[in-house]
């Protein structure tokens, strides 16, 4: 029925058109058309003054009103370092096309009033203006001149050339239809490499390279998680997209750069004010006072509930509204203890399974240094013990041999001894025994003497990096303490170690 109705008004509004064109057509006839054709000339030449004075005070007051909430948040300062220059570069500009919008609309309704065709002027004919010319060519020309030599200074300034002796944090944005996806590195501070023909939808979205070590500690966050950044670190964020063009948008930060598939692009900019800081800043202003949710008014303010945010900045599908991503600024200290906090996607979803390359027998140095930091604590809670409940015997889990041999078997097992290094350095009252183990495979005395030169090898190493030797003992104890039963060989392999056992501290 509403539909009928509608069609109705419309029909009705099409038939007084008509016959309002009609009798338009009948005045003219009766009044004489050049009388009629000056009348309309003349209200419409004061009509288009009245249509200037009115738009050139709205434009003016509808910039001071919102003067706040211009660039997508409320003060005019920058989030990023570089944005201080972009704003100067955007009220440089907008001073100068301000002047021409201004005047060129004063022109264009002025004139459109005062040579309006009343029936007793004469149009002056000119062939042209050499002044009228040169002022109109070179004010333009010197003008432009500037703005683009600023442009250039500043877009110079925003992507300098990092070398590897710069310290800078290096993320990854990947978009698709509709999320972003974060990729941060992990202790060794480099991405690994990707390859776009090793994306699986269930396992590997981004196409990582889990044979390139560096890939084994990147943190992959999801579409939902936040992203955060540390304060007053230079950040490049290499960007890339999935599926169409998407846009890389961080609008207090003044950041934009087209996501294009197959075409990396990259941005650099440095974040100087953390979300809480920022926070501050707009509770300054009286239209950041209001409450946040309209219909609870004794609520949170606006100020208050402030985030940063990553948006498309190109209409990417029918859902490009939810490509939006909350954006957290932190202190330094913040962030890393966040990103210690963070587990590695390879080690949670790769290890052990049919995808990981290394089939869950390499160790990573990130996985090192995490094993000498539980190193160190095992053995600081030992020393800070009172009640004599703890153990004092420490699993080197990952010194490894060759089959038979004291020989060492991997480079796993130098970062293992390392950390053993920087354990006894930490601990310079402590003394301790190497004690060495094996199974019950072979001739008993001759695993009693593989233990003892095993945990010799272990010793040595030790004291040729400047741990006294007065401080260690090494024993071999062959294959009479075993943690496990030998009838399998998984409890062989764990019963085949070297342990620390702690004498004094």
């Amino acid at each position: 029925m509403t539909y009928f109705i509608a069609f109705g008004i419309i029909f009705l509004l099409a038939v007084i058109v008509l016959q309002i064109g009609k009798l338009s057509e009948l005045a003219t006839k009766i009044r004489g058309e050049e009388v009629v054709e000056r009348s309309n000339n003349d209200t419409q030449g004061k009509a288009l003054l009245v249509f200037m004075v009115v738009f050139l005070v709205a434009c003016v007051a509808s910039a001071v009103h919102y003067k706040n909430q211009m660039l997508g948040y409320g003060p005019l300062t920058s989030a990023s370092a570089h944005g201080f220059e972009l704003d100067h570069l955007f009220n440089v500009t907008l001073f100068f096309t301000g002047i021409v919008f201004i005047i060129t609309h004063i022109a264009l309704f002025w004139y459109s009033y005062k040579y309006r065709s009343l029936g007793n002027k004469k149009a002056l004919f000119f062939a042209h203006d050499t002044k009228l010319e040169m002022i109109w060519t070179v004010v333009p020309a010197v003008v432009m001149t500037y703005l683009v030599a600023n442009g250039l200074i500043v877009w110079n300034n925003i992507f300098p050339t990092l070398t590897s002796e710069d310290k800078y944090l290096e993320i990854e944005a990947t978009g698709y239809q509709f999320a972003w996806d974060m990729r941060y590195p992990g202790a060794d501070g480099k991405l690994g490499n990707k390859d776009f023909r090793l994306i699986d939808p269930a396992s590997n979205t981004l196409g990582i390279d889990w044979k390139d070590e560096a890939s084994a500690d990147d943190i992959v966050l999801g579409g939902a998680d936040k992203i955060i950044l540390p304060k007053d670190s230079t950040i490049k964020v290499r960007i890339t997209a999935k599926d169409v063009l998407h846009s890389f948008f961080l609008p207090h930060f003044r950041v934009k750069m087209d996501a294009v598939p197959g075409i990396p692009t990259s941005f650099i900019f440095t974040p100087v004010l953390t979300t809480r800081e920022f926070r501050e800043q707009l509770s300054k202003f009286p239209e950041w006072q209001l409450p946040s949710d309209p219909e609870d008014p004794n609520g949170p303010k606006k100020w208050e509930t402030f985030e940063y945010e990553l948006a498309c900045a190109e209409l990417c599908g029918k859902g490009h509204y939810s490509m939006r991503r909350i954006v957290e600024v932190v202190s330094k200290e913040e962030f890393d203890t966040w990103m210690a906090g963070q587990k590695p996607f390879y080690a949670v979803n790769v290890r052990g399974t049919d995808k990981d390359p290394w089939d869950g027998k390499k160790l990573f140095p990130y996985e090192i240094k995490a094993r000498g930091f539980e190193l160190r604590s095992t053995v600081a809670r030992f020393v800070d013990d009172t009640t004599g409940t703890l153990s004092n015997i420490v699993n080197l889990d990952h010194i490894f041999y060759l089959t038979g041999s004291s020989n060492l078997n991997s480079s796993i097992s130098t970062y293992e001894m390392d950390n053993l290094v920087t354990l006894m350095g930490r601990f310079p009252k402590l003394r301790v025994e190497l004690a060495g183990h094996t199974d019950n495979v072979g001739d008993a005395a001759a695993n009693l003497q593989l233990s003892m030169d095993r945990a010799t090898k272990v010793k040595e190493y030790l004291i040729s990096k400047g741990v006294s030797p007065d401080r260690m003992t090494a024993k071999g104890y062959g294959q009479v303490q075993p943690l496990e039963s030998n009838d399998t060989p998984e409890g062989r392999k764990k019963n085949r170690r070297t342990e620390l056992r702690i004498i004094s501290k």
